[in-house]
């Protein structure tokens, strides 16, 4: 196996990604009036389904399922999703903080993670980013909203400069835990500046007149 970052580091970087992305679907579920139940649910898929996703396509049992404390995670953060008293007045600003540190904690993990199994450097780059958008993008779904993602917000190209940061280092040698640290930063630094600034990936140009191209 190829030696990693940190692994006590990784460990609490996913955990504190796994909570604060709980936390976003939380909020999420809250502003959409669901009840109990269904915060505590949409708090887990976000926070675990991304982390899900990455170890079934590298090809081992989702680390979620083996350490009770990624779903004591999920849980914690629903019910102060549920029970905050704050969660009405700041909902909006806060689901977009807690999705942006999410974002990007589970990126450079994710990468770091993907490193460890021998993968590709592209590889466990787009690994890192599915780790970090793959939660998000069915907490839109399952709200039945089309996925940030794929309309507007830089979300993705983050998410990938995170990971491209650890797996560069990781190639190049140096195991320092502070380069996670620097991609998580870099990851949360585009998002919400991308936010705030309004900067936007290029979309699709409408059709005029409604008729289509031939």
């Amino acid at each position: 196996m190829i030696p990693g970052f940190d692994p006590t580091l990784i460990l609490w970087l996913n955990l504190i990604g796994t909570f604060v992305f709980g936390l976003s679907g939380g909020l999420a579920a809250a502003r959409a009036r669901l009840d109990l139940f269904g915060v505590v649910v949409l708090a887990g898929v976000v926070g675990l389904a991304g982390g899900i996703t990455r170890d079934l396509l590298i090809g081992v049992p989702p680390a979620t399922f083996r350490d009770w404390r990624y779903l004591a995670a999920v849980g914690a953060a629903g019910l102060v999703s549920f029970f905050a008293p704050t969660t009405v007045a700041r909902q909006e600003r806060r689901v977009v903080v807690f999705d942006a540190i999410g974002l990007s904690v589970f990126c450079v993990t994710g990468a770091s993670k993907a490193l460890d199994f021998g993968v590709g450097p592209i590889q466990a780059v787009l690994l890192g980013a599915i780790t970090g958008i793959g939660g998000g993008m069915l907490r839109d779904v399952l709200l039945g909203d089309v996925p940030t993602v794929l309309r507007k917000e830089l979300y993705a190209v983050p998410a990938l400069l995170g990971a491209a940061v650890v797996v560069a280092a990781h190639k190049a040698g140096d195991l320092s835990p502070a380069f996670p640290l620097i991609g998580a930063a870099v990851c949360l630094a585009t998002r919400l500046a991308g936010v705030y600034y309004g900067v936007n990936v290029p979309t699709a140009p409408s059709r005029r007149g409604g008729r289509s191209p031939d």
